[in-house]
């Protein structure tokens, strides 16, 4: 078997790993074993593996790395600003906690709540503390791979720019965060599993995956909150608070160490930089006993309750067959664990960045300058969640079953697709519509409800042509989620259409008559191309 060059990084520790109570020997080879079989594994944020050709003799996730390689260009900018390093610092730290925490949830969670190896490690003596410390270090390896490679290049920038002072703090606030992340979100679980059992548990772990993904982008925004601008300078006003935000940590331990600040805040958020970590490493081997139990919950399945299908189906679709799919896509859409990890929090973020935007403005004017204005249109962002979704729609754990789409005695495809896109939009994307158009109407008044219908007809529309994009004829739920992300290119292109049409409902609301007339064209379109899907 392959002795892999982190194995031999991880040799280097082994002393600290016996200290612990850590059987050394079974650790390596229960990490080499996993290493082993990472091959198979395909990283979220890329898959290179062809739909007839995978590779498996080689790491997917390795060959993903260029693409965080170049998101980690990012830093540089910041890197270089020479006037303070609280901002400019704070700002590396909080997108690299936002690159770092989001591969964590989608690609690693599953790597700490697995238990399929279970079944061969019990019958063998090895105790659990040296199981779970490998699952650890096996995560802890990818993420300083990946880690290296997003800040690689800014930290020899660093180096040659700013110097070895820099390059060291900079260099170990980085190894400092890996331990962070991968250890708060190890605790995280252990306090999830410790309260919820079964298939519950599962759905509370999924909830906690998305939720923490909502909370990378709205703590980044109190974080650039903690900063004002005075006559183009960024001036920090240290504040109790702030102490529940990492990225300021990191920034003010920069600020003290290079800076010579003896600010009482920053000093307090330097400890909790340098301090946390190591505590959180101490608190999650104590809790290691309890998580291994708990995590067998994860192994009971309990037995849903029926429920009765709706009368909406039966309004929305005009088939038997259409309702049948339209029902079976919901029941899809509400039990696939995988997917709602991938699709709900792109759901939240279209819901929250309206408002992001509304409130950066307000900052800019008043509340009553923006109520007065066409911010409203804002809206239109909820829209963007839709070419997310209709890629996932392709998509599913239980693919296999995808055969009954051939033994079922339907020839015309287009009822499949319409139940299928018509439970989407009522399941998903009219919710998200709903709240935001109730919130809009509050705040802009009933005014705006024209123009809130006309969003929604091009809502409907740009369904449509996502699905013709992404989808075309692909069966729903009939592919692996290993081959997800082959079509990022397309998602990405296909924000540009949504833009355009802002754009023109932007222009047409200031003609006389122009967003009802825009509104009458946008209905007959829907009518058309809905009957000919």
């Amino acid at each position: 078997m392959k002795n892999y060059p982190s194995l031999k990084i991880v040799d280097v520790f082994k002393g600290v790993f016996q200290r612990f109570g850590v059987d050394y020997p079974a650790m390596r080879r229960i990490l080499q074993i996993k290493l082993t079989m990472d091959r198979r594994r395909m990283p979220t944020v890329f898959n290179e593996a062809g739909r007839q050709n995978k590779d498996n003799e080689s790491n997917q996730f390795l060959k993903s790395l260029w693409i965080y390689a170049f998101l980690g260009l990012v830093l540089i900018p910041f890197i270089l600003i020479r006037d303070s390093y609280m901002l400019p610092m704070t700002l590396v730290y909080g997108v690299l906690m936002f690159l770092l925490m989001t591969s964590m949830i989608s690609d690693f969670s599953q790597v700490l709540l697995d238990i399929r190896d279970k079944n061969i490690l019990n019958t063998k003596p090895v105790n659990r503390r040296t199981v779970n410390v490998a699952k650890m270090v096996h995560v802890s390896i990818y993420m300083f791979i990946l880690t290296g490679t997003i800040t690689g290049i800014p930290l020899l920038v660093s180096l040659l720019v700013r110097g070895w002072p820099f390059f060291i703090v900079f260099l170990g606030q980085i190894i400092l965060i890996d331990l962070l992340i991968v250890v708060v979100t190890a605790l995280l679980y252990i306090l999830v599993l410790r309260f919820f059992d079964g298939e519950k548990l599962k759905d509370i772990i999924n909830y906690v995956q998305i939720a923490l993904s909502l909370s990378i982008v709205i703590g980044y925004q109190l974080v650039i909150r903690s900063f004002e601008i005075f006559n183009l300078d960024f001036t920090f006003a240290p504040q109790w608070w702030q102490a529940f935000l990492p990225p300021i940590w990191y920034g003010a331990l920069f600020e003290t160490l290079l800076g010579g600040s003896r600010d009482v805040y920053l000093i307090v958020f330097s400890i909790l930089a340098v301090t946390v970590p190591f505590l959180s490493i101490y608190i999650y081997i104590k809790a290691i006993p309890s998580f291994e139990r708990n995590l067998e919950k994860l192994s009971h399945q309990e037995q849903g309750k029926k429920k009765k299908k709706g009368r909406l189906g039966r309004l929305l679709c005009k088939t038997r067959e259409e309702e049948i799919f339209y029902y079976f896509a919901r029941k899809m859409m509400k039990n696939e664990r995988q997917f709602k990890l991938k699709v709900y929090p792109v759901l939240g973020l279209s819901f929250v960045i309206p408002f992001i935007l509304i409130f950066n403005e307000v900052r800019m004017s008043s509340f009553e300058e923006v109520a007065a204005s066409r911010y409203y249109l804002s809206v239109y962002f909820s829209a963007m969640m839709i070419p997310t979704v209709i890629l996932m729609l392709r998509y599913s754990e239980n693919f296999k079953g995808s055969w009954v789409y051939k033994a079922l005695p339907v020839t015309n495809r287009s009822p499949i697709f319409k139940g299928t896109l018509k439970a989407f939009i009522v399941a998903l994307y009219v919710p998200v519509f709903a709240a935001l158009s109730g919130i809009f109407m509050f705040i802009f008044s009933v005014n705006i409800f024209p123009d809130l219908i006309v969003v929604w007809l091009v809502s409907s529309l740009y369904v449509l042509f996502c699905f013709k994009v992404l989808n075309g004829e692909i069966m729903p739920f009939s592919e692996s989620f290993e081959m997800a992300q082959q079509e990022t290119g397309k998602v990405l292109f296909l924000f540009v259409p949504i833009l355009v049409l802002y754009g023109i409902h932007f222009w047409v609301g200031g003609l006389t008559f122009g967003t009802p007339v825009y509104g009458a064209v946008l209905f007959v379109a829907n009518m058309v191309l809905w009957r000919r899907l």
